[in-house]
């Protein structure tokens, strides 16, 4: 087999790649280690920036988003027993967010790139990546008992943190960076009404937690618990006991509880790898970095990498202009470590951590007290929440 661009991986980031290439004339693969099935099973974000809405715009995969998902012009951080407003349309020029589960944003460009005729290989075991500093690499794979090789010019690794991409790469080659949080996040997905018209970020005593949505009648949330919790343990009615223990009275109130439709743990960690590329493979999305989950930040930087590596590729096929290839990496991390900070900030300033004391819990409430406070701290909040400016390709 052969093709221009090969793809580890048929999560969004990789479908959303190969919509954007396809759409610009050049051929893709995209090799999956999972059925289909599997894949779209996989429960995740559902806060999308105005620059990745835009990017699916771009994809022409934005019709059921469109008429689906719901705009916010605003979120609310809750602390002290009060609520403070975030205006992020007003405070970013017009910038807002779209609430848009990623498992649909996943079905949509499934949908796509069935239509379109595309090439889709799932479960394709034993993946393999060769030659990646060599003139013409090539991936081999394995599909019902035979060994298949694909050569390419590029090969795109959106198999997220366990996949084969970054593995391929030499350890001497690339440096880690990594905090691991003392915490995970206990989510819960239910058909109930939104208790808030828009999200609500609840610092606490007991610890953190989140009132967020997928629809108008589909329901997400989350408290924060020890990384040594374990799912059984906690039944839905105390889950429900215990978020309303951490939200205002008024909010808490005003909760509609009913049966959880699925419920895990999520643990915290922040994680960059760099650089994002080596030779002719080009790390996207978790395979290259992860961020605590509190800025809603992880599917959208995979979708800025998209953006950087689809604009570059462009202007290789088209242009000649093989010498952008080496700016991919650079051009990425710029955005990756400020969506890093914004993330760490605001898993530090919403989270009870084990070993903070009465002086660090004050010093946390007032640094909450001071942004959402401030004109100048409120619109900081909102420019990194709804995502910092894609970069330009020139």
């Amino acid at each position: 087999m052969q093709t221009q661009v090969a793809i580890i991986g048929a999560g969004p980031s990789g479908l959303l790649l190969g919509q954007l290439l396809h759409k610009a004339g050049i051929e893709t693969l995209i090799l999956e280690r999972q059925t289909p099935e599997y894949v779209l099973g996989r429960i995740r974000a559902g806060v999308l920036e105005q620059g990745m809405v835009d990017l699916l715009r771009e994809a022409g995969v934005n019709e059921r988003m469109d008429r689906e998902g719901l705009v916010h012009d605003g979120f609310e951080i809750a602390f002290d027993g009060r609520k403070e407003r975030i205006d992020l349309k007003g405070l970013t020029g017009g910038k807002t967010v779209m609430i848009y589960g990623q498992t649909e944003v996943t079905r949509d460009l499934m949908e796509a790139r069935k239509a379109c005729g595309a090439p889709s290989v799932y479960e394709a075991h034993n993946v393999q990546l060769h030659e990646l500093k060599g003139e013409k690499p090539y991936v081999t794979f394995e599909k019902n008992g035979e060994t298949v090789r694909v050569d390419c010019d590029y090969v795109a690794g959106c198999d997220g943190y366990h996949g084969i991409s970054r593995q391929s790469i030499p350890a001497d080659v690339i440096k880690v960076f990594e905090r691991v949080y003392p915490f995970g996040w206990l989510g819960i997905l239910a058909d109930t009404p939104p208790v808030n018209e828009e999200l609500i970020y609840a610092n606490h005593d007991r610890g953190f937690a989140l009132c967020s949505m997928r629809s108008k009648t589909r329901t997400r949330y989350y408290v924060q618990v020890s990384s040594d919790e374990k799912v059984e343990d906690w039944s839905d009615d105390r889950f429900w006991e215990e978020l309303k223990c951490r939200l205002p009275a008024e909010t808490a109130d005003q909760l509609i509880t009913g049966p959880s439709i699925e419920k895990s743990i999520a643990p915290l960690r922040s994680f960059v790898v760099e650089p994002m590329q080596y030779g002719h493979l080009f790390l996207v999305g978790d395979a290259a970095h992860i961020v605590p989950p509190t800025g809603a930040k992880g599917l959208n930087l995979a979708a800025s990498d998209v953006s950087t590596l689809y604009r570059i590729l462009v202007k290789v096929y088209r242009k000649g202009r093989t010498e952008l290839l080496q700016k991919y990496s650079e051009v990425c991390l710029r955005r990756v470590w400020k969506a890093e900070r914004f993330s760490w900030w605001m898993t530090s300033m919403l989270h009870r951590f084990p070993d903070t004391d009465d002086f660090g819990r004050r010093i946390q409430q007032t640094e909450l007290d001071y942004f959402v406070g401030s004109e100048a701290g409120r619109t900081t909040i909102a420019e990194n929440y709804v995502g910092l400016p894609y970069e330009p390709i020139e």
